[in-house]
């Protein structure tokens, strides 16, 4: 049976609209990731915008938990029930049936479709909520109905917001395999088990602490675990026993030829869990990072090596599993297979790098536990997470195992003290949260219409101002910033990688930014006379516009030609479109050479000079998938999407302003390839303006490097540079190697006499050096310098004379010279005669010092 099928059709059939499954990265800045079915949700719960036409909904709702106040990553592998990754089957009112509907609703479904036997089910109501009790009793009877209190059965979003009672349905897994001293229904034991919770949202605090004020429109939000449910379908007491597990333990077996036993097998459950959780995180475009949710995406990986490690694993083995899951998953979610060769890189690359460190890291740690009685050194903690990546909870993990604390209070103290060098504190999970008066204007008047495909120009009425604060006010003053609702408008807002738009309001204010918020198109205005709302103003997008476009339609034939040169695999993981760069992550195993980019390049300015004509088109969502136009996870496409095509050069899903033809584009040059993370390569690139400004500054920089090397010709001058520093390093290098050679002297009736032969370095300064070392000095120096002999003589307080010293002996060596008689310089071609005319210098010297 697919229960997750069967749940979905169900509720279908109580007229409910069945939701996809939103991204795992929520559109709420208070979270890390969706961690319940009703996250996508809250804003219809919370009274941001209106509840949609049809208020009822269901979804199967992937969820993650290991990270902020939701984190169950330290239970994962130890219990039966606790997962990283879940899914979260739902059924959701907004102001619609209530209490009665729902619990019939749940009956229904557990008895009647998936058939679980009555004698095992038990329900609980919170201690006040005689309403929840009446109603089940028409279903099961009251002594399997439990009362408790707030700490179990009262469930509310915060502080302040929509709450409520809960009724929660339980499964008594029985008592042959569960009879400890919490195994009872209420308690914390295994054998009653949570399947469903129905959450009556029938109040809401205003302010904390305060007091609960019934809603005149109560709605309806449930949670069932989807893993759970299957458990006890397929006959198993463990989530990880079922289906949906059980393929990813059997293979690890495979691997490592170890046998998988439950009682010694928690870190089994930790790779199938954990590799559910970076499967789908990589393939929705989450990748690994040092802050935010890169981060936790790190950790949970490096948790599940650290256990493969433990089983034996000294190599990557992680990313050998993606196939299994893709198995188990990939019909529901068809992304993971077309994600899988990607994200199998991605994973053997990260566990590659700490693989290098894992061992060292542990050798560490059993050291320090050597010192250690109750609590392992921070400070220990710290060098273990900075030098070899072991996330803290990795080192707490194998502290547990020990049964041993840690110093916190010091771990937090280093990592303080590295934010602060690193100016890197943590960034939280995004931008803030954005309150404000959105549903009021959705409510009022819906969402306002966007023309700016077609025009730069329109006058427009405002419909609504709001402050900085995003609160409706009736007006703006001089010199006031704020938020306009057009009731249509050319300003384009900012989604997809393309900047919002600028511009202005017939004099009355400075458009800095647009942005959507709920469908909503507002303008983020500076005041510059005083505008109110109602009136007609000509609304003008900046000039600035022409420019952003242009990169935004080269990032689209660049994305295209990447997967030609680079592969199939590439994959978008982000980009961006401004009026003065463009800027295109996408993934790749490794950096992009040379040659590839001035492929890419090439490849990308062929297409502009092809000035293919732009085509846009309005399809729905089933005709653009199967038109082979690209789209991006996380994007939210409607029953209809708007998909840009240039020829057969690029088509994509794409609801963003483009250039009408690719040779306004101008040109496309690359200005930096880098990598972002592992797996994840980025691209910096020019058009239009832009690269016409970048040409121009680098042809500033090569007039200025042809005056330095005094050359028109860069790459002769720079060559000559090159080639005189190799002789000026040799030159330097001779005489560091002469000023080593000892020259030993000769006295004859008090002179000190030197004829020898220098390999390198300067003669004549060799001679000035003896003559400073000397009262009395007789020297003649050689050196060979290729075919050719270099002389030189010296004469110093002795009754000889140096010119006349050189002319006797420069004719042997087959030259000539004279000079001074303290100095004199010449030079032969005979080399080979080198030793005759030493010798003959020799006996020169000696009779003239006779």
């Amino acid at each position: 049976m697919d229960i997750r099928e069967e749940y979905l059709k169900f509720f279908e059939s109580k007229n409910h609209t069945r939701v996809a499954s939103a991204p795992l990265v929520p559109d709420d800045a208070t979270l890390l990731f969706n961690n319940a079915g009703m996250v996508p949700f809250k804003s219809i719960f919370t009274g941001e915008v209106p509840a949609p036409v049809n208020p009822r909904a269901t979804s199967c709702q992937t969820c993650i938990r290991a990270g902020g106040k939701h984190n169950d990553l330290e239970n994962v592998g130890h219990t039966a029930r606790h997962h990283t990754f879940f899914e979260m089957m739902g059924n959701f009112s907004f102001g619609d049936y209530f209490k009665e509907e729902a619990i019939a609703y749940a009956w229904e479904f557990i008895t009647e479709v998936i058939k679980l036997p009555v004698d095992k089910l038990w329900v609980t109501v919170h201690d006040s909520d005689d309403e929840a009790e009446e109603l089940w009793m028409k279903h099961i009877s009251k002594e399997r109905i439990m009362r408790l209190g707030d700490a179990d059965n009262f469930w509310s979003m915060g502080d302040t917001g929509p709450c409520g009672p809960c009724s929660e349905i339980f499964y008594d897994q029985g008592a042959e395999e569960f009879s400890g001293p919490e195994d009872y229904m209420g308690g914390e034991g295994d054998r009653f088990l949570e399947i469903w919770n129905l959450v009556f949202m029938q109040y809401e605090v205003k302010e904390k602490g305060g007091e609960r004020i019934p809603l005149a429109k109560p709605s309806i939000d449930t949670g069932m675990g989807l893993e759970r449910v299957v458990a006890i379908k397929e006959g198993k007491t463990s989530n990880y026993g079922s289906s949906l597990f059980m393929p990813i333990i059997e293979q690890v077996e495979k691997m490592i030829g170890k046998e998988y036993l439950y009682a010694t097998g928690a870190s089994y459950r930790v790779i199938a869990d954990h590799i559910r959780t970076a499967v789908f995180l990589l393939s929705q475009g989450t990748n690994f990072s040092n802050e935010g949710r890169g981060y936790v995406l790190r950790r949970i990986l490096r948790r599940a090596v650290r256990h493969g490690y433990l089983l034996g694993f000294r190599t990557p083995f992680m990313y050998k599993l993606v196939d299994t899951l893709v198995r188990i998953m990939g019909g529901e979610y068809d992304y993971l297979s077309a994600k899988s060769e990607v994200v199998k890189e991605q994973i053997e690359l990260e566990e590659a790098r700490f693989f290098k460190t894992i061992e060292a890291g542990i050798a560490l740690f059993n050291e320090e536990l050597k010192n250690t009685k109750e609590t392992f050194s921070g400070e220990v903690a710290f060098k273990l997470y900075d030098t070899f990546g072991f996330p803290l909870d990795l080192t707490e993990d194998m502290l547990k195992e020990k049964g041993l604390g840690l110093d916190n209070e010091k771990f937090e103290a280093l990592m303080l003290e590295q934010r602060t060098r690193a100016k890197a504190a943590w960034k939280g999970s995004g931008d803030d949260a954005v309150n404000g008066d959105f549903k009021e204007l959705l409510e009022e008047f819906g969402e306002n219409e966007f023309i700016g495909y077609d025009t730069l120009e329109s006058k427009s009425k405002v419909l609504a101002l709001l402050d900085a604060k995003y609160q409706r006010v009736e007006s703006l003053d001089i010199g006031e910033s704020g938020w306009v609702m057009l009731d249509k408008t050319p300003f384009y807002a900012e989604s997809g990688g393309q900047t919002g738009d600028e511009g202005e309001l017939s004099c009355r204010a400075e458009v800095i930014d647009t942005k959507k918020f709920f469908g909503l198109n507002l303008s983020e205005i500076k005041v510059t006379s005083n505008i109110k709302v109602g009136i007609n103003v000509d609304a003008k997008v900046s000039m600035a516009r022409n420019e952003i476009i242009k990169h935004h339609s080269a990032t689209h034939l660049l994305h295209a030609v990447l997967s030609h040169v680079l592969g199939d695999h590439i994959s978008q993981a982000g980009s961006l479109n401004e009026a003065t760069r463009l800027r295109f992550d996408f993934s790749h195993p490794k950096a992009v050479s040379d040659e590839e980019l001035t492929e890419i390049e090439n490849r990308v300015n062929n297409e502009i000079a092809r000035a293919i004509p732009t085509k846009t088109e309005v399809l729905n969502i089933e005709e653009a998938k199967k038109s082979g136009a690209k789209s991006q996870f996380g994007e939210k496409y409607g029953d209809e999407v708007r998909v840009v095509s240039f020829a057969d050069a690029s088509i994509e899903f794409c609801g963003g302003v483009h250039v009408d033809n690719t040779a306004n584009i101008g040109s496309f040059i690359i200005t930096k390839e880098s990598g972002v993370s592992a797996g994840v390569r980025r691209i910096e690139a020019v058009c239009g303006n832009a690269a016409y400004k970048y040409f121009t500054e680098q042809r500033t920089l090569i007039k200025e490097a042809q005056s330095e090397v005094k050359n028109l010709d860069l790459l002769a001058g720079i060559n000559r540079l090159k080639a005189n520093i190799v002789e000026l390093k040799a030159e330097v290098k001779e005489a560091q190697e002469a000023a080593k050679v000892e020259i030993k002297a000769d006295e004859i009736n008090g002179v000190a006499v030197v004829v020898e032969e220098l390999p390198s370095g300067d003669i004549k300064e060799k001679i000035d050096e003896l003559k400073n070392q000397n009262e009395k000095l007789c020297a003649m120096l050689f050196q060979v310098k290729g075919d050719k002999v270099l002389i030189a003589c010296g004469v110093k307080g002795a009754d000889a004379k140096a010119g006349d010293w050189i002319k006797k002996i420069a004719p042997i060596l087959g030259g000539g010279g004279g000079g001074r008689p303290d100095f004199a310089q010449a030079g032969g071609k005979l080399p080979e005669k080198l030793p005759e005319a030493k010798e003959a210098s020799l006996s020169y010297i000696r009779e003239a010092l006779s």
